[in-house]
C-alpha cells in the first residue's frame, strides 16, 4: 500500500514500523519539520531533553537496559555535534542507537549556512555507518537500514542526517521498503572445526579460565556462559562492561579483571595456560602491559566482530560469530570430549585461585574522623536496593566502586561508560533505562565532578515523570584524577578541587530547584535510613548527596602501563604470588 506524504512523516511513520517507542531529543530550525508530525504520533513518544548531549546517554541507556535500538534527535550544526560524545561513547561499547539529525537545505550544504556542521563527516570514525539524506523518497529505506546495521552484528551507533528539503518535499510511502546493503552481512555462525578445537585445547588444559566481555550480553548469552562454566569447570572473570553476566555470587566467578579488577581476576589471567576470550577485545585497562598480560596463555578469541580477533593478542584459534550460538556450539563440544573420556583435571588450579580469593579480598579503608567511606555508601546500597535493580555510573572513582562493591547477579544490571569514559554519563542513562524498564528500579550512582556535567536531565526525568534514584558520591573533587596525582604527582593537586566545602553547588538544593526530593548524608550511621527514604519516595527523582572522605583511594590497581603482575592491592602493598600457590 502507498500514500503521499511529506519525508517529515515518512520519517515519523518508518520509525513506528521499525517499532520506535520512545525518541530523546531537542527541536531545532533544520529538523523542525520532522517535529510537525511527531506531535500526532501516537506510538512514538518524544521525550524533550535539556541537552542533546543527554539525549544520546538516555538512548544508550534505554538500548543498554532493553535491548532494543535506542533513538535520539537533534537539529543540524551545534545541536548535531552536541551528539557526538555520545555517539563516540555508544561506538566504544558497541551500544545500538540510531542519531537522526536535521541538515540545512541541499542547495545550502557546502557554502557555510546558518547552523550547518558536516555532521556525517564528523562522525565517521565513531559511527558504524551513517547516512546523508537529501532525496525524501529514500528517507523510509535510508530508516530501515539505520536500524537493522545498528542491531545486527557488533551493534552500535547510526547516524542519519536528513537534508531540511527532503523532510519538507512530498514523497511516496510505501513499506516495508527494499534495503540496499549488498556488502554487509556480519557472520553469526561459528566455523565447527575452529569450535572443535576449541573444545579440545578446553579439555587439555590445566590452568583455563573464561574471559568474557560485554559481547557476551549483548548476545543475551548469559545463561549459555553459566552451563558452559558450570559443565566444565573453569573459573570465570567479568570485565567492566560484562558485570552481571555471570553472577557474582558463584563459586566459579573471580571477579572483575583489570587495572582496578580483584587480585584473584588478575591472578587468573596472569597465570593461566589457556584464555577463552569470549565477546571482549583485550582492551588496555584489562591487560595492563600487552607485552606481560598472561605471558602462559594460548587464546582462543570469539567476537562477532573479525576486526577485533588478534588486534591486540594474537588468537591461537580464532572464531568469528555471535557469541550466544559460539558458546551454544562449545557446549555441545566440550560434551562430546567428555564423552569420549577427555576431562579437564582443574583440582590444583582451583587450590591456587581459592588462595588468592581468600587471602586477597576486596577491601577498604575507614576514617578515624567519623567520616563516610564512600565504598561503604555503595556497599550499603547493594545491600539495601539489591540485585534486581539497574545501577548507571560515569566515569572515575565512583564507577570502579560501583563496579567492585555492588553484587550483580543478573546481566545488564550495571550501565557505565566503559570504552569512552565519558563524565555525565550516568543521570541521561538513567533516564533513558528507567523509561525503557518502568518496573525497575534505577539507581545512577555518580561522582560530584560527573554529576555538574548532565544534572539538568533532572528537569526532565521531574517532568516526564521518570523517577530515578542518583547517589552522587561527593568528595569534593575530581576524584580518579586526583588519585592520579597523590600516587604519580608528589600530591600537587592541580585545578581537581571542586571547592566542595563551600558548597557550591548544594546538592540538596539544586534537587529541589529541579523539582526532586534532596537528601544529605555525611555519617555511617545514617546511611542505611537515608538510603530507606529514597527507596520510599517513588513518584518524584531522588537526589543524595554522600558527602565521602575525599582522601579514599580505589584498590587494587594496576598503574597505566605497568605489568599486571604488579598490581598492588593497597598502597604500596603487592600480593605474593607464590604464597597463593
Amino acid at each position: 500500500m502507498t500514500e503521499k506524504m511529506t519525508g517529515a512523516q515518512a520519517l515519523v511513520r518508518a520509525l513506528e514500523h521499525v517499532g520506535v517507542e520512545t525518541v530523546f531529543g531537542i527541536p531545532g530550525g533544520a529538523i523542525l519539520p520532522a517535529y510537525d508530525p511527531l506531535y500526532d504520533s501516537t506510538k512514538v513518544r518524544h521525550v524533550l531533553v535539556r541537552h542533546e548531549q543527554g539525549a544520546g546517554h538516555a538512548a544508550e541507556g534505554y538500548a543498554q537496559a532493553t535491548g532494543r535500538v535506542g533513538v535520539c534527535m537533534a537539529t543540524s550544526g551545534p545541536g548535531a555535534t552536541n551528539l557526538v560524545t555520545a555517539i563516540a561513547d555508544a561506538y566504544m561499547d558497541s551500544v545500538p542507537i540510531v542519531a537522526i539529525t536535521g541538515q540545512v537545505a541541499t542547495p545550502l550544504i557546502g557554502t557555510d549556512a546558518f547552523q550547518e556542521a558536516d555532521i556525517s563527516g564528523i562522525t565517521m570514525p565513531i559511527t558504524k555507518h551513517n547516512f546523508l539524506v537529501t532525496d525524501a523518497d529514500d528517507i523510509p529505506r535510508t530508516i530501515a537500514e539505520a536500524f537493522h546495521i545498528a542491531a545486527t552484528g557488533r551493534p552500535g551507533p547510526v547516524l542519519v542526517d536528513i537534508a531540511k528539503d527532503a523532510l519538507t518535499a512530498t514523497t511516496t510511502f510505501s513499506w516495508p521498503p527494499v534495503m540496499q546493503l549488498p556488502g554487509y552481512r556480519p557472520v553469526t555462525r561459528p566455523h565447527s572445526k575452529q569450535i572443535r578445537e576449541a573444545a579440545r585445547l578446553m579439555t587439555e588444559a590445566q590452568r583455563p579460565v573464561l574471559y568474557v566481555g560485554g559481547g557476551v550480553h549483548k548476545a543475551r548469552a548469559s545463561a549459555e556462559l553459566l552451563e558452559l562454566a558450570e559443565l566444565t569447570g573453569i573459573p570465570v572473570v567479568t570485565t567492566l562492561m560484562a558485570r552481571g553476566t555471570f553472577p557474582d555470587s558463584h563459586p566459579q566467578h573471580m571477579g572483575m579483571p583489570g587495572m582496578h579488577g580483584s587480585v584473584s581476576a588478575v591472578g587468573a589471567l596472569q597465570r593461566s595456560d589457556l584464555l577463552i576470550a569470549l565477546g571482549t577485545r583485550f582492551d588496555d585497562r584489562v591487560t595492563g602491559q600487552l607485552a606481560s598480560f598472561a605471558p602462559h596463555a594460548k587464546v582462543i578469541h570469539a567476537d562477532i566482530d573479525p576486526a577485533e580477533i588478534s588486534k591486540n593478542r594474537h588468537a591461537d584459534v580464532p572464531i568469528v560469530g555471535d557469541c550466544r550460538e559460539v558458546i551454544g556450539d562449545l557446549i555441545t563440544a566440550v560434551r562430546a570430549e567428555q564423552a569420549d573420556g577427555r576431562k579437564g583435571d582443574y583440582t590444583d588450579w582451583w587450590r591456587v585461585l581459592n588462595g588468592y580469593k581468600e587471602t586477597y579480598p576486596l577491601g577498604y579503608e575507614e576514617f578515624a574522623d567519623g567520616s563516610l567511606a564512600p565504598q561503604y555508601v555503595i556497599e550499603r546500597l547493594s545491600a539495601l536496593v539489591g540485585p534486581e535493580a539497574i545501577y548507571t555510573a560515569g566515569v572515575g572513582q565512583h564507577q570502579m566502586w560501583t563496579a567492585q562493591f555492588i553484587k550483580y547477579e543478573h546481566p545488564g544490571t550495571f550501565i557505565n561508560s566503559g570504552g569512552a569514559g565519558t563524565m555525565g554519563f550516568s543521570v541521561p542513562a538513567a533516564m533513558g533505562a528507567k523509561m525503557g524498564c518502568p518496573d525497575k528500579v534505577v539507581w545512577a550512582i555518580d561522582g560530584d565532578g560527573c554529576f555538574q556535567m548532565t544534572n539538568q536531565e533532572l528537569a526532565t526525568c521531574a517532568i516526564e515523570g521518570v523517577p530515578i534514584k542518583v547517589a552522587v558520591i561527593n568528595n569534593g573533587n575530581l576524584g580518579m584524577v586526583r588519585q592520579w596525582q597523590t600516587l604519580f604527582y608528589d600530591e600537587r593537586y592541580s585545578n581537581t578541587d571542586l571547592q566542595q566545602v563551600k558548597r557550591i553547588p548544594d546538592f540538596v538544593k539544586l534537587a529541589e530547584a529541579y523539582g526532586c526530593v534532596g537528601l544529605r548524608c555525611e555519617r555511617p550511621e545514617d546511611v542505611d535510613a537515608t538510603i530507606a527514604k529514597a527507596m520510599e519516595i517513588n513518584d518524584v527523582p531522588v537526589v543524595i548527596d554522600f558527602v565521602v572522605h575525599k582522601d579514599a583511594m580505589v584498590w587494587p590497581m594496576v598503574a597505566a602501563g605497568t605489568s599486571n603482575d604488579d598490581i598492588k592491592y593497597a598502597r604500596d602493598m603487592a600480593p605474593n604470588w607464590e604464597g597463593g600457590e
